[in-house]
């Protein structure tokens, strides 16, 4: 069985999407549903590009991600917190990982970090930036092993019970002796 890295018809395969991310992220069904008007959304954002892992068709990991937009709900958030860091310059010419969400069962298999560095790749700005729970997680650990560093902590979004990290690395992220990279991934068509 082959694991599957590839483009992805996000707003197509939403569900599947969201169904990773409940099980990965802890979500309930309220959640989910609002969740889903907020990828629907944003991928109708210009430059909003999505790819997916999969095995046997089905979708074991998504990351998504934009150019960012100061305009954009998530970056009037973090603004305050990056200014008062001397750290808001990082929102402009950012590509910015909306989510990123592997499936219990295939973390820890260098996915994630696959996901990631390939959809940031192919961004034409020169860096990187997104958000995480703001504590020692498998996630914050993989983001600074990318190069990701802490731009903002302690970052309080509505209706989030935790509070988040803001982090920006400049690309192309950071690759470690070892990464894996022999997951197949499909040539792009054209």
């Amino acid at each position: 069985m082959d694991l599957v890295i590839g483009p992805l018809d996000l707003p197509a395969h939403v569900d599947e999407a969201l169904a990773v991310q409940a099980v990965a992220f802890g979500l309930g069904a309220d959640e989910v549903v609002v969740r889903r008007q907020i990828v629907l959304r944003h991928m109708a954002y210009p430059g909003a590009r999505a790819l997916g892992a999969t095995e046997d068709g089905r979708l074991v990991g998504f990351v998504y991600g934009m150019p960012n937009d100061r305009t954009h709900w998530w970056s009037t958030v973090v603004e305050p917190y990056l200014r008062g860091r001397g750290n808001d310059h990082w929102l402009d010419d950012s590509f910015v990982i909306t989510e990123l969400h592997v499936h219990p069962e295939y973390q820890n298999r260098g996915l994630g970090r696959a996901l990631i560095t390939t959809i940031t790749d192919s961004a034409s700005e020169p860096r990187s930036i997104l958000s995480a729970i703001d504590t020692d997680s498998p996630a914050r650990g993989l983001y600074h092993s990318l190069g990701y560093q802490d731009l903002a902590r302690q970052v309080l979004f509505p209706s989030a019970p935790r509070p988040y990290a803001v982090m920006g690395a400049p690309l192309p992220l950071r690759r470690r002796q070892g990464d894996r990279t022999d997951f197949h991934r499909p040539v792009p068509p054209g």
